[in-house]
């Protein structure tokens, strides 16, 4: 008698395909060795991504000139060709290119932009002709760029309109669009930008940005400062962040007390600040300590007192943000958002009120229980911007516009 025939499948349950990570296109016009919180913010987002899981990669210019890709910190990192910026010989600027062939080699779930100039645009474009959705988070405001772009004032108003401008016809192409602040969100409202925003923080690492137990002194001798009160600013040394304040209300605090500032971080103003602290006598009690890495910012806030921020293009600022976690307290600029990080943690000061600015540092620097409670609320309000929670939320946002 014949036995019957059975095939594979009556005896064999096929597993399902196992599904794949969730892959994420970042477009952005600086990443590191840029050094700006723009770029800080990209690459803590794509490799927070990355160690949460997704499949990342990020286009972006190349900062030597030729095009590459390279996996770098768990991240594919595509580089496009690049050429040096005439305004300015340190910057470099993407050399305008379609982006169709890599868009479809990746074939992403998303673009998450991070900008709307050269690089963003091209992946905007690209991304649109290939159905793929597109999530934009905003960084820009015009008081970046008239520095490089040697903007007369006269002219920095109507230069600031066709900015924003241009700025609205090209996020109006994404699906969903975010900025780091409420301030922020309603900044783009008030410039005409009509759709919906909303606000999710840059997050920090609050394992990494934390009190620390050691004497101040010990922190110091890494980098060479002596052993005195000490106001922090971290970031670039440029004209928007009016570090000259900071300087310049140096001398009243030493009527009170033997302080110091400390300056991290490079930028075309840093020869005019070493003028001007030598012309008004501080030149032993401001210290430019360069470029810190990021694996070494820790320790440089926890060499300071007290954090200083006099910018006022602020739309969040992840420096302030670092050192609040480490405990600091802060005095900040009256300005954009930088109010929206100062409650019952520090003072706020209006931009270009240098009296208020020294009598704010004079009082923090002179008083242990004071810069005590200070720097306990300054933790406290870090705490609510973890960035597990900041990438939790983007997650959440690819699925939504990927449906």
């Amino acid at each position: 008698m014949a036995m019957p025939l059975h095939t594979v499948t009556d005896h064999v349950t096929l597993a399902p395909a196992p599904e794949r990570p969730r892959r994420v296109l970042i477009s952005t016009d600086t990443y590191p060795p840029d050094v700006n919180g723009a770029a800080y913010f990209t690459h803590r987002l794509a490799t927070g991504l990355a160690a949460r899981g997704n499949e990342v990669h990020v286009v972006c210019q190349s900062e030597l000139g030729p095009a590459s890709a390279d996996v770098v910190d768990g991240v594919v990192v595509h580089r496009l060709r690049s050429a040096p910026l005439l305004v300015h010989p340190t910057m470099r600027v993407t050399v305008p290119t379609r982006l169709d062939r890599l868009v479809a080699g990746i074939a992403p779930d998303v673009l998450h932009t991070q900008g709307h100039f050269v690089v963003g645009r091209a992946a905007i474009a690209a991304a649109r002709r290939a159905g793929v959705p597109i999530v934009a988070t905003n960084h820009f405001m015009p008081d970046n760029l008239f520095q490089f772009g040697h903007i007369p004032d006269r002219l920095r108003a109507k230069a600031g309109r066709l900015a924003w401008r241009d700025f609205s016809r090209i996020f109006n192409r994404a699906v969903h669009i975010t900025t780091p602040t409420p301030l922020a969100a309603r900044l783009l409202a008030e410039q005409g930008f009509t759709r919906e925003v909303e606000a999710v923080s840059c997050g920090i690492d609050l394992t990494r940005f934390h009190p620390h137990a050691e004497p101040k002194a010990w922190a110091r001798r890494m980098f060479d400062l002596p052993d005195r009160p000490t106001a922090m600013f971290v970031g670039r040394l440029d004209e928007e962040k009016r570090l000259d304040e900071l300087v310049r209300a140096l001398p009243m605090v030493l009527n009170e007390t033997d302080a110091q500032v400390a300056l991290v971080g490079k930028g075309n103003q840093r020869a005019e600040l070493e003028r001007l602290a030598k012309r008004i006598g501080v030149s032993d009690r401001v210290f430019f300590l360069g470029f810190v890495a990021d694996e070494n910012l820790p320790q440089a806030y926890a060499a300071a007192d007290v954090f200083a921020m006099p910018g006022v293009a602020e739309l969040q600022s992840i420096a302030t943000l670092e050192a609040m976690a480490t405990g600091l307290p802060v005095v900040a600029a009256d300005a954009m958002a930088l109010p929206h990080l100062v409650d019952g943690n520090g003072y706020l000061f209006q931009p270009g009120d240098v009296v208020s600015l020294a009598r704010h540092l004079t009082d923090i620097l002179t008083d242990d229980v004071l810069r005590a409670k200070l720097g306990k609320a300054s933790r406290e309000l870090a705490l609510t911007h973890d960035d597990q929670s900041s990438l939790a939320r983007f997650e959440r946002i690819y699925d939504e516009v990927a449906r």
